[in-house]
């Protein structure tokens, strides 16, 4: 799903024009990001929780030239899905659609 495929569906299921629908998700958008730039943590019940996480300066290696690059110091946003959701998507998988492990799986 796409920015725009989530405009769409909020304009489509709460009947608001497409300008407001796209105002109201460059919001949501736009607190999000203002909270992790201020370290703040978001969590959103049943979905999951977006936290700060800092790294600490290293020496890497340039896979191309081998020559050791430093790296600065960095935070980075990240997402932990939330138990609702991850059995939301894991529901789908059932395991009678599943070959036992007993049976050969056919290659076509």
């Amino acid at each position: 799903m796409t920015k725009a495929d989530l405009i769409a569906v909020i304009a489509e299921k709460l009947k608001f024009p497409w300008a407001r629908a796209e105002l109201l998700v460059d919001q949501i958008f736009s607190s999000m990001s203002d909270a992790l730039m201020r370290g703040e943590g978001i969590e959103i019940r049943g979905f999951g929780s977006f936290t700060v996480r800092q790294y600490r300066a290293y020496d890497g290696r340039n896979p191309r030239t081998g020559a050791t690059v430093h790296v600065k110091p960095k935070r980075l946003a990240f997402f932990k899905v939330g138990k609702e959701l991850r059995e939301r998507v894991n529901e789908k998988r059932r395991p009678s659609t599943m070959p036992a492990a007993s049976e050969p799986v056919k290659l076509a």
